[in-house]
């Protein structure tokens, strides 16, 4: 059987920085499923399937084609019951789009005004234009602009993980002794920061940081890509 999961990369083929496609990586890996990961720029994203995602990740299963990350982790879930499980029940999948929200609506928007400019500058020069015009029809403003207030919005971040030191209190993973794709969605974000800009707005002793660590340490994680620190 062969399994490919396109990911996105910077001009560095080894730069996979999407927070995204993280999520995808850590489901995959948790099931213990063997797979390759296709460097894959915005650029070449309309080559995979004929054109059958505008985005990435996307999973060629032998054939079948999934997009979206959590589809992929429920497909996962659906087709290798078998293998470990990434939700642990309905609840887990009611858990995952509870903290998939705090993560997009939260986390995210300020991880994009950190690490835009970061972003743009591990691209290939076809992917910057891109990346450029995309976004700034989608800001209403130049990325500069936009990542003016990029160190105001470094000092704030860490409040912005105050419901994960409040998780931690009482257990290591969001998924309690163990992980699940609920941490595996935080985890994406972060790694997201970590490979485009690093993490030096966190202490090291701030409790997120230590269980940012014990996820980098699962799957070999931590040696998958090259990193800003």
């Amino acid at each position: 059987m062969t399994r490919a999961l396109y990911s996105l990369c910077g001009a560095d083929e080894r730069h996979f920085f999407s927070p995204h496609c993280w999520k995808a990586v850590m489901a995959l890996a948790h099931k213990g499923l063997d797979f390759e990961e296709v460097p894959t720029t915005y650029s070449r994203i309309v080559d995979i399937g004929g054109g059958f995602s505008k985005t990435v990740p996307v999973l060629d299963d032998n054939g079948r084609l999934i997009s979206d990350s959590f589809d992929i982790a429920l497909y996962l879930e659906d087709t290798y019951p078998d293998r470990p499980s990434l939700f642990g029940g309905e609840g887990g999948k009611a858990l995952s789009r509870l903290v998939e929200g705090y993560s997009q609506m939260m986390i995210h928007p300020a991880i994009m005004r950190i690490a835009l400019l970061d972003i743009h500058s591990i691209l290939d020069e076809g992917d910057k234009a891109y990346f450029r015009a995309s976004r700034e029809s989608r800001l209403g403003k130049p990325l500069e602009d936009f990542a003016a207030g990029r160190e105001a919005e470094r000092e704030a971040f860490a409040a912005k993980l105050e419901p994960m030191r409040h998780m931690l209190r009482f257990q290591p993973f969001i998924g309690g002794e163990s992980p699940l794709f609920a941490d595996y969605i935080v985890f994406g974000a972060l790694q997201w920061l970590r490979i485009a800009a690093g993490l030096a707005m966190l202490a090291p002793d701030d409790p997120v940081m230590a269980w940012f660590e014990r996820c980098l340490d699962l799957h070999e994680s931590r040696g998958r890509t090259v990193t800003a620190a």
